[in-house]
């Protein structure tokens, strides 16, 4: 009986193959794998980064960061685990702001020479 493989499990015969299956990517992986709005969503988790490197440095608990947040804990681990599905990005700009950040929101014109991955510019400032 011929012996089968596991698709998973299989790998490119040699490193020329491997090199033809890479792909380049546009900058924003959530347009990479066809996400819906995927500039929001990049925004989001930007966002939720800087919010969960906020929480590591003030070594709150998920408890401690639901009080100061006005979360609960499931909610702000689920938050932590890039579950951004319910809140908007003027949420998680308060959530910034309740850590003691300044966001600002910076426009101006694109050049032709630049993607649209980086055509917005949002800075969050202690």
């Amino acid at each position: 009986m011929p012996r089968r493989t596991n698709p998973r499990r299989s790998r490119p015969k040699s490193k020329a193959d491997l090199h033809d299956s890479v792909v380049a990517g546009s900058g924003n992986v959530y347009a990479d794998l066809k996400i819906p709005n995927p500039d929001l969503a990049l925004a989001k988790a930007e966002l939720v980064q800087r919010i969960r490197q906020l929480l590591a440095e003030r070594q709150l608990t998920q408890a401690g960061a639901g009080e100061l947040l006005g979360l609960d804990q499931p909610k702000v681990s689920g938050l932590l685990r890039g579950r951004v599905e319910g809140y908007s990005i003027d949420r998680l700009f308060r959530f910034l702001n309740a850590l003691g950040q300044q966001v600002e929101i910076s426009l101006r014109p694109v050049s032709p020479r630049r993607t649209t991955a980086n055509r917005r510019s949002i800075v969050v400032k202690p």
